[in-house]
C-alpha cells in the first residue's frame, strides 16, 4: 500500500511532538475545519451509539437524493469514497483497466487486490500542465472494461471541463466501458460536476467523498451514484453497517450547511490568490489548480519536506505518484 498524506499519528510518534501541534497540509482538507453544524449533530446523537445504524444509510441515501435530484436508489453510502472504489471493482470485475497516471493511487490498488485485473495507464504529459485530452483519453479507453478519471485530478488539481468529460462519458458508453468520474474535490467547482447525467448513461458511475470539502477525514463518509440497472448488481456486493450512526447524520446535517459553504467558497479564494503569489515570488514551479491543493516542484524536495516534518509542518511528499515529477538528486 503506497502511503497516503494525512497520517500525523505517525509523524507525532517519529518527531516527538504532539499530534494537536502539528500543522497538516499532506491531505487537501477544507481549513476551516469541521463543520459546527457537524459537531451539533455529533452531540445530539451521541446517545444513539449503543443502536446498530441503518445497514444502508437509507436515510442519508433520501436525503441526498433530494439535494441531488436523484433517485436515492442509485446511491450507495460508504465508509469513505475509498470504500465504493473497491466495491466498483469487486462487483464490476473488469479483466482491463484504464488509469491516468498520476493520480489517486487507490484506483490501482483496487485493481491489484482481485485476481485476472490488469491496468493500462494513460500517462498525463507536465508539459501540458499534466491535462487529459479527451480524444488521447477516449482512444485508451478502446478495449478496456473501466477507467478511473478523478475529476479535479489528485495530485494535480487540474480539471477537465464539462463538456469535454461529457464526451469521454458518452465514449465509454459506446464502448461498453464503465467509466468511474471520482468527484472528491468537485465542491470547489460544483458546475463540472457530472452527477446528474449518471441515470441517462448505462456505463457512467460517479463518487462523491464527505471529506475533503468538509474536513471530515476521520468520520470517513463518501457515496456514489450508479445507473439504474448497475444498481442493483452492486448492491449484492455491498457490505451493511459500514457507514456508522455519527456519519450517518453528520452527513444529512452538512450538506444542507449553506453557510459554510459559502465561506469555504470566499476563504479559498482568497487563499488560493495568496500562495499562487507567493509561490510565484520564490520561483517555485508549480501546476495551476482549481482545487484547493498544487502540485509544486522543488530543488532538493526530499531535504525540504524533512525539514518541515521535523518542524511539524506536513507536506504531501508525491514521488510516489506513478507519472508525477520525481526528486532532483
Amino acid at each position: 500500500m503506497k502511503e497516503h498524506g494525512g497520517n500525523i499519528y505517525r509523524a507525532s510518534r517519529e518527531t516527538g511532538i504532539p499530534e494537536r501541534d502539528i500543522i497538516d497540509f499532506s491531505a487537501s482538507v477544507n481549513p476551516l475545519g469541521v463543520p459546527e453544524t457537524a459537531a451539533n449533530a455529533i452531540r445530539e446523537n451521541i446517545e444513539n451509539l449503543p443502536n446498530y445504524p441503518e445497514p444502508f444509510a437509507e436515510e442519508l441515501g433520501k436525503e441526498l437524493g433530494t439535494r441531488l435530484g436523484i433517485d436515492p436508489g442509485m446511491i450507495f453510502c460508504g465508509n469513505g469514497s475509498t470504500e465504493l472504489i473497491y466495491l466498483a471493482a469487486r462487483a464490476l470485475s473488469p479483466g482491463k483497466v484504464l488509469l491516468p497516471s498520476p493520480t489517486f493511487s487507490e484506483y490501482e490498488r483496487a485493481c491489484e487486490v482481485l485476481p485476472g485485473m490488469r491496468y493500462v495507464r494513460y500517462l498525463l504529459r507536465r508539459d501540458n500542465n499534466f491535462d487529459i485530452d479527451p480524444d488521447e483519453f477516449i482512444d485508451a479507453m478502446e478495449g478496456c472494461d473501466m477507467a478511473f478519471l478523478c475529476n479535479p485530478n489528485n495530485p494535480t488539481g487540474r480539471l477537465v471541463e464539462k463538456d469535454a468529460l461529457l464526451g469521454i462519458a458518452k465514449a465509454a458508453e459506446l464502448c461498453h466501458c464503465h467509466l468511474v468520474v471520482d468527484e472528491a474535490f468537485i465542491e470547489f467547482i460544483p458546475e463540472n460536476s457530472i452527477i446528474s447525467e449518471v441515470e441517462k448513461n448505462l456505463s457512467l458511475i460517479v463518487l462523491r467523498s464527505f471529506t475533503k470539502f468538509y474536513a471530515l477525514s476521520g468520520l470517513r463518509i463518501g457515496y456514489g451514484v450508479f445507473p439504474p440497472g448497475l444498481a442493483e448488481r452492486v448492491k449484492r456486493f455491498k457490505e451493511p453497517w459500514t457507514v456508522n450512526t455519527l456519519a450517518q447524520t453528520v452527513g444529512i446535517a452538512v450538506i444542507n450547511d449553506k453557510a459554510y459553504e459559502a465561506e469555504s467558497f470566499e476563504i479559498i479564494r482568497q487563499e488560493k490568490r495568496f500562495l499562487e503569489k507567493k509561490l510565484s515570488g520564490l520561483g517555485i514551479e508549480y501546476v495551476p489548480s482549481v482545487a484547493n491543493y498544487y502540485l509544486l516542484r522543488i530543488d532538493n524536495a526530499r531535504r525540504v519536506i524533512a525539514s518541515l516534518r521535523e518542524k511539524g509542518i506536513l507536506v504531501r511528499d508525491c514521488a510516489n505518484f506513478e507519472g508525477s515529477w520525481r526528486y532532483r538528486r
